[in-house]
């Protein structure tokens, strides 16, 4: 159907052979690069999911602070809005060991160079992991402020160390040491050469789709729901979480049809850049 847009047809010359309306008649590159784009589509669809549980555990893990013990030793207490920093410097560590260590490791025992499929495929999964992990860490915080008597005392401190919350942020932050790479890579290994520059900007863009429908679902849920009241002890955020584990794990199967119907435009050129990029 779309080569339809490069076919000539009557009309679209004059007697010279020089064109009437050139906006009417696309070239065969376009007409390729609009199918690569199409073909590519719902790979990335599936990454806007990938940020959008970061979102809400970003803005729910500093509600969570607030009600839990944050001191570090007597004398430090440590701000509720800094713990989200564990998941960038586990990013941050994470990068250098999976390509100095488990890239290599990985080699080594399949034969084969990861794929920025398969790297992305182990982003979803410990994102999924993350997001349980904050469900098991705020159902322990909540039956600890039951526990106490906590529940209706609104500005409460639960007594449980809010480092607790520091693990699911440590695994979501190695996860995005896998996805955030992986589809810079698959972006620009498939993207057509006029459309590279824009290969990076789709990671972007994804990250701006997922925070803006982080913040939807979370009004929805607040709408819908009594799990996010103004006092949390009377809420259940840990539901909240597992919605997003469910939804994650919905969004992976997708994702796994996807990557399974996808066909690389280039296979040599693909295990080649994988290969440069585990060797690298």
């Amino acid at each position: 159907f779309l080569n339809r847009a490069a076919m000539k047809t009557v009309g679209d010359t004059d007697q010279e052979g020089k064109l009437t309306e050139s906006w009417s008649l696309c070239t065969v590159e376009q007409v390729e690069d609009l199918k690569t784009l199409l073909r590519i589509f719902p790979l990335w669809s599936t990454s806007i999911f990938l940020s959008t549980p970061i979102g809400i555990q970003s803005s729910l893990m500093v509600l969570q602070a607030l009600s839990m013990d944050r001191h570090l030793g007597p004398h430090v207490n440590i701000p509720a809005g800094s713990f989200i920093v564990a998941t960038l410097i586990a990013t941050a560590v994470s990068l250098p060991v999976i390509d100095r260590i488990f890239f290599p490791v990985w080699k080594t025992v399949t034969r084969q160079s990861m794929t920025p499929l398969q790297r992305i495929g182990v982003g979803h999964v410990l994102n999924i992991v993350g997001m349980a992990g904050s469900a098991l860490v705020e159902s322990r915080r909540f039956e600890v402020a039951k526990s106490h008597n906590l529940t209706h005392q609104l500005g409460s401190i639960v007594p449980m160390s809010a480092f607790w919350l520091v693990t699911p942020l440590v695994i979501v932050g190695i996860g995005e040491a896998f996805h955030f790479p992986g589809q810079v890579a698959l972006y620009y290994q498939e993207f057509p050469t006029s459309l590279r520059s824009t290969a990076t900007a789709m990671i972007a863009l994804l990250i701006a789709a997922g925070f803006y429908l982080s913040t939807a679902m979370i009004d929805l849920i607040q709408r819908v729901t009594g799990w996010l009241p103004d006092n949390i002890n009377e809420g259940r955020i840990d539901n909240v979480f597992w919605v997003l584990v469910v939804i994650g794990v919905i969004n992976f199967c997708y994702y796994i049809t996807c990557a399974i119907l996808y066909r690389y435009k280039n296979v040599e050129n693909a295990e080649e850049k994988s290969e440069r990029a585990s060797d690298g």
